[in-house]
């Protein structure tokens, strides 16, 4: 439990006067795990809403104002603040639930970034013990980081990718020289970048090391002994981001400057594209997304299957970025993107925490039985990879990373997508309440269709999205005792019309492609009759049980389409949860319906044709 003793007390010298004012001790802090404060227990999110109000607490008897949790990972969590001079702070704590040996890694990074001197990153201010708790404070980076920005605008326009790109090829030859230094996670939530001064910040150094290879692949020391002294066999590398890092890091090679090219060529191909990862590059080329060719090349280079590729492009990349500040690249007149799957816009706004739950995604992976980093320990890689997308192709992980592109926005609704040797079939009901999110959200709507179409299989993949501020929660005891549902606790549903003309043969029903492979919970025949008599009910959405040994979760998001059947809904709907107590063991289940069958259907394709940024900015441009 976090210790709500306030800091100690500061106190100024009586013999000799001091004109600075004293620094703040910082002490006393726990973070809790974090996950969707609406998906955990209720005693869990009541602990974790007063673990970050004393954080602020704590923080404000410094005399720190504005303060906010600005961000999370898996090793810890980021507050900002102002601090008495007006200076814009950033403090990141480590997760006391972790091992001690994995938080002390927090201060071997306030040490890593004591090592770097650049305009481009906001220096470490200090490093301190709050008890247990390691507490780094570092300058805030002005701006917005990158991956928000893109959420906010889709892709990002040529001439401010192209001035990232100047600035990131500039970190990264001062990074190569002298002792050279792997930051080993840059990835677009580790830039910041201020859109009126055009200044990029590179952050969070919690993977950095000291290189042990060059650019050449030579050993970096800086005499004969600590060539002997130093370990040249085992890597000192930190797993970064797999959506971002290339092929060497994952696989766990000694640390190279090349790192960081790989994460840098990754991070400027996804914003470029409006993408949430590096996977889609086979299909959604760097040569395909309206960069000046200069560029593009050298990314599909960057982001090659061919290492020596790989190497002559990063060379090529910090060489040409030298003069890339002359390029004038103003905004091009574009038409707006049209969907390519319907998104519907609901008419009331609605305050949404969109969570994904996807199935069917075993038809995807290789079955290869190899895990190519089996024995490798770390939380990035639990968090991302290994129960995730491990035994996928890359078109298959950027699919996946695609679809989850899209929980990032304010959306409910479902997906089935039907891979047959004819064409790629997409049934969908995707609903936005934000009508500002809308075109960043068609861009990535049209980046998973795209990256659909580039899978060569057979099968069919499910998504529903829904709020998880809905979701009910049950709890109990012990595992001997049944589920109870509380008598004031009700599936919510909304009520609306068909978006557009429906052909009534054409619905898509719960039960349509028997049982899922990927779901392992049984539920009772009551349930699954009462499912069978909602289904004949017109109405689109979904209704998940998930249960763990003491807590069941049901998600759900419910439109019922047929207004005069409201009173026969709202029935079934209670019937369905009073037969929870009956539901045994632990697992995930889901249905879904959607309203249409085989919305639209695609042709297959390897890759988007080629497109650049013209030549003559005044002259036609590509919608």
């Amino acid at each position: 439990m976090p210790n709500s003793q306030p800091p100690a007390k500061q106190t100024h010298s009586t013999t000799q006067p001091s004109t600075k004012k004293p620094e703040p001790q910082l002490q006393h802090f726990y973070i809790s795990e974090e996950q969707s404060i609406y998906l955990l227990k209720a005693n869990d999110a009541r602990k974790h809403r007063a673990w970050i109000r004393l954080c602020k607490q704590q923080l404000a008897k410094l005399g720190y104002v504005d303060l906010d949790l600005v961000g999370k990972g898996a090793y810890g969590f980021v507050f900002s603040g102002i601090d008495p001079n007006g200076e814009a702070h950033v403090f990141k704590f480590s997760r006391v639930t972790l091992p001690q040996h994995v938080q002390d890694r927090l201060e071997e990074e306030a040490f890593m970034l004591s090592q770097v001197k650049h305009p481009n990153v906001p220096p470490a201010i200090k490093f301190a013990h709050g008890g247990k708790q390691g507490i780094l404070v570092m300058a805030r980076a002005p701006g917005e980081d990158l991956e928000q920005l893109c959420l906010k605008r889709g892709a990002l326009p040529a001439h401010m990718v192209m001035s990232i790109a100047r600035q990131l090829a500039n970190i990264l030859q001062y990074l190569h020289h002298g002792r050279p230094l792997v930051h080993g996670d840059i990835k677009p939530s580790n830039l910041v970048y201020d859109v009126q001064t055009d200044h990029l910040s590179l952050i969070d150094w919690g993977s950095a090391v000291f290189a042990q290879r060059d650019a050449k692949g030579e050993p970096v020391n800086g005499n004969v002994m600590d060539l002997l002294s130093s370990d040249h066999q085992h890597t000192n590398a930190r797993m970064g981001d797999v959506y971002f890092i290339g092929e060497e890091q994952l696989n766990g090679e000694l640390s190279s400057t090349r790192f960081d090219e790989q994460g840098a060529a990754a991070t400027l191909y996804a914003i470029a594209s409006g993408q949430a990862s590096r996977f889609g590059s086979k299909v959604i080329k760097p040569t395909s997304i309206g960069l000046p060719v200069e560029l593009a090349r050298t990314l599909d280079g960057m982001l090659s299957d061919n290492p020596k590729q790989r190497q002559l492009a990063g060379d090529y990349f910090l060489k040409s970025m030298l003069h890339s500040h002359r390029m004038h690249l103003p905004a091009l007149n574009t038409p707006p993107l049209v969907e390519d799957i319907p998104v519907w816009e609901l008419t009331r706004e609605r305050d949404v925490e969109t969570v994904i739950y996807s199935s069917r995604k075993s038809f995807l992976k290789e079955h290869t039985g190899e895990d190519p980093i089996e024995k490798m320990d770390d939380l990035q890689l639990e968090k991302y990879y290994r129960n995730f997308m491990a035994g996928m192709g890359d078109t298959e992980k950027g699919f996946i990373a695609a679809v989850g592109r899209l929980s990032q926005y304010s959306i409910v609704g479902g997906l089935a997508i039907h891979w047959q040797e004819t064409g790629v079939f997409i049934d969908s009901n995707l609903a936005l309440y934000s009508r500002e999110e809308r075109e960043p959200l068609i861009l990535a709507v049209n980046n998973m269709v795209t990256l659909a179409r580039g899978i060569k299989r057979i099968g069919v993949f499910k998504a529903c999205f829904f709020n998880a501020r809905d979701t009910l929660h049950l709890e109990r005891d012990n595992t001997d005792k049944p589920f109870l549902i509380d008598p004031n606790q009700q599936l919510p549903f909304e009520v609306g019309r068909v978006p557009s003309l429906e052909d009534k043969s054409r619905l898509h029903s719960y039960f349509e492609d028997g049982r899922d492979p990927d779901e392992n919970l049984e539920l009772p025949s009551e349930i699954m009759t009462e499912l069978s008599w909602i289904n004949k009910i017109h109405h689109t959405g979904c209704i998940i049980f998930e249960v763990l040994p003491k807590h069941m979760k049901v998600h759900s998001y419910l439109r019922l389409l047929n207004p005069r059947k409201q009173a026969a809904f709202r029935a079934s709907l209670d019937r369905i949860l009073s037969h929870v107590d009956k539901i045994q063991g632990k697992g995930v289940s889901g249905f879904m319906k959607l309203p249409y069958k085989n919305t639209r259907r695609f042709s297959h394709i390897d890759s988007k044709e080629e497109w650049f940024y013209p030549k003559n900015p005044k002259m036609g441009t590509k919608g």
